[in-house]
């Protein structure tokens, strides 16, 4: 796709880390953002941070909140033309048996439910706006393969939002394009960061991913060596297909894409 300029933005996390890096490159390219983060010190001093920036306390965990700030957004910066679901915390750490169900569903309400519900307030405008723009919500290497051990939840909320974007795409009108944007190790304030000092500044990871977010890329990347955990996982499921159900001349019979294009096609 063709590389847009989107002249207005809402990032969710946007007082630090990941979020504040991108508002601030995106800034320097002439887009007004809007960040959106819980409510202290910290929200008022990135938005200061950066020229004409608004700020407005939201928990993405709670849906009247996120409409609140998809109203104030459409109504201050007049149009929202890219979209950053980023907020995002750290899960429980332990065996998954371990995690009591009750914090498991908590972190899923702030690292799943909130990029849902950033979606389902803002997208029905962005729609209706009709103009080029773009949804991005933050996954994590840890959509596509385990990258830290013990963190049940927070590896099944990125693999949750992984496979929502795609069905999102499938659902968007040409003119608005969604996309997830895949972290590896970055320093953030997610983790201890006696841990997290050791991963890419987010100054550098913003510089790698808003260039492909600019072009409306499907995925967004900038850790290479994720692609080699990547392959390991499809390398295994390949094996398993070639040992187990290995293709057939007239195999989709069973594949629904298939099967409902072939009936759409008898249809007209």
């Amino acid at each position: 796709m063709s590389e847009f300029r989107p002249r207005s933005a809402v990032i969710t996390g946007g007082a630090s880390g990941i979020g504040l890096a991108v508002a601030r490159k995106l800034a320097d390219g002439g887009t007004r953002v809007m960040l959106a983060d819980l409510p202290g010190d910290r929200l008022d001093e990135a938005a200061a941070s950066i020229k004409g920036a608004l700020a407005l306390p939201c928990d993405v965990s709670n849906l009247s909140q996120v409409q609140e700030l998809a109203d104030a957004a459409f109504d201050q910066l007049g149009s929202v033309e890219l979209l950053f679901n980023n907020a995002g915390i750290g899960g429980p750490h332990g065996k998954m048996w371990e995690v009591s169900p009750d914090e498991a569903r908590a972190h899923f309400e702030v690292n799943f439910y909130g990029v849902w519900n950033g979606c389902h307030a803002f997208i029905p405008r962005m729609i209706e706006q009709d103009r080029p723009s773009a949804i991005y919500n933050t996954g994590s290497e840890n959509s596509w393969f385990c990258a830290v051990p013990r963190t049940a939840a927070y590896i099944a909320a990125k693999h949750a939002v992984l496979g929502m974007t795609e069905s999102l795409r499938e659902d968007l009108p040409d003119h608005v394009h969604a996309g997830l944007v895949i972290p590896g190790w970055v320093h953030t304030a997610i983790g201890e960061d006696r841990f997290m000092k050791y991963g890419m500044h987010a100054d550098e990871f913003a510089g790698i991913i808003v260039p492909q977010m600019l072009a409306r890329e499907r995925f967004v990347v900038a850790h290479a060596y994720n692609a080699v955990r990547v392959h390991e996982r499809i390398a295994a499921l390949d094996e398993a297909f070639e040992k187990y159900a290995p293709r057939y001349e007239g195999d989709d019979e069973y594949d629904v894409k298939s099967v409902f294009a072939k009936l759409r096609a008898a249809r007209d």
